[in-house]
């Protein structure tokens, strides 16, 4: 008997507490909306995965029911590579390898849709700072406003780590980014019907012009030097954005930008959602912070789809008539790259089943990665 409940005291029941089983329906939760509703698949079932690891407790030598990043444990060495911010980059390589430029090269304009975007950012910056976050956890906390989680993980990972008098909330902002980044579809179209109107909506845009190879290729290389003298902080993730796309482009690289693009991408995605998801341990992640992070979040991304959609019927006013932009548009400048987009597309064609305007929300769909990226550049070289 004495065996038995030695060997009782140290299994999961025994230290299991209510978080443990609030944060173990979250991560079903999160299984439950990847394989029902198809939300983000490939991102939420990955953290969905790690929230359960994570929040199975046992005890360890000091009597601490803990998780699973213990001395000696795998997860320990992965979890290295969210803290030193090396998976958000090599996200960003197999990004770049995937993404075609054309629309926002034939369409410069539409960059400006991206980058109004941002706003949200630096709005809940403001807001993180009032309700009592000092000046770093703040700024890794606006940037979910991007809808970015690279992003936000990499500038958490920076900011927010737990070190030199900062809250460590690289957990709570990296699954607040992925959660609002899935629930892209559910946001967004309620703030794209209030903000603009059916004739709005209805707006045909000129086709976009065809590119040439060549501007495809120049534009990675004259888009890292502009963007990395604005931004350096930023360059981890820029360099590595704009050299997968160089990869892909230049037509003589094909199976390097195959493999950032497939199974490099994939096994990154793999490491970084099941070690951020591992990372929510309930006494870590049941806090006020965390809850304020959740809030935070949720009216960042809601104001950088609102700024986008204003911005398209600021630049209308000064357009010509041939020349309107649809303000719905404006949604994709959040850097959802291509879920914000495809909601564009959708609510497009539910207005009107023959205008198509996928194409023309991935130029500031693509141009809002780049915008967040150098966002977070900006907000690093100002407080690291």
């Amino acid at each position: 008997m004495d065996g038995l409940f030695q060997f009782l005291s140290y299994s999961g029941f025994a230290n299991f507490t209510i978080g443990h089983g609030v944060m173990i329906l979250v991560g079903l939760l999160f299984i439950f909306l990847a394989i029902k509703y198809n939300y983000e698949p490939l991102l939420l079932i990955p953290i969905g995965f790690g929230v359960l690891i994570g929040n199975i407790p046992y005890l360890q030598d000091s009597g601490f029911a803990i998780g699973v990043y213990d001395e000696g444990s795998v997860f320990r060495y992965l979890y290295m590579g969210v803290l030193k911010g090396v998976y958000p980059p090599l996200i960003f390589l197999g990004i770049g390898a995937m993404t075609d430029f054309s629309t926002l090269i034939s369409s410069p304009r539409l960059m400006l849709l991206g980058a109004a975007a941002q706003v949200g950012i630096f709005l809940t910056f403001l807001g993180a700072i009032l309700l009592g976050f000092n000046l770093n956890e703040a700024a890794a906390i606006g940037i979910i406003g991007g809808a970015d989680g690279p992003t936000a993980i990499f500038l958490s990972s920076k900011l927010a780590n737990g070190l030199n008098g900062n809250l460590n909330l690289i957990g709570p902002i990296a699954i607040a980014a992925y959660s609002y980044m899935a629930l892209v579809p559910v946001i967004q179209p309620p703030i794209m019907k209030l903000l603009t109107s059916k004739k709005e909506r209805l707006i045909r845009m000129k086709p976009p012009r065809s590119v040439s190879k060549t501007e495809k290729i120049l534009f990675p290389i004259v888009g890292l030097i502009l963007t990395g003298f604005i931004s350096p902080g930023a360059l981890p993730l820029l360099g590595m954005l704009f050299f997968g796309n160089l990869l892909k482009e230049s037509m003589v690289t094909e199976r390097l930008a195959e493999t950032a693009r497939k199974p490099l991408i994939d096994i990154v995605t793999i490491l970084l959602g099941i070690t951020v998801g591992a990372s929510t341990q309930a006494d870590v992640f049941l806090t006020k912070q965390s809850l304020l992070i959740f809030v935070l979040g949720a009216i960042s991304f809601m104001i950088a789809t609102a700024g986008g959609i204003l911005f398209a019927k600021v630049m209308n006013i000064f357009a010509k008539a041939d020349n309107k932009i649809n303000p719905l548009i404006g949604a994709a400048g959040v850097s959802a790259v291509p879920d914000s987009a495809r909601v564009v597309q959708h609510e497009g064609l539910k207005e009107d089943p023959t205008n198509h305007l996928l194409m023309h929300a991935m130029a500031p769909n693509v141009s809002g990665v780049i915008g967040s990226a150098v966002a977070a550049g900006i907000l690093m070289s100002f407080l690291l």
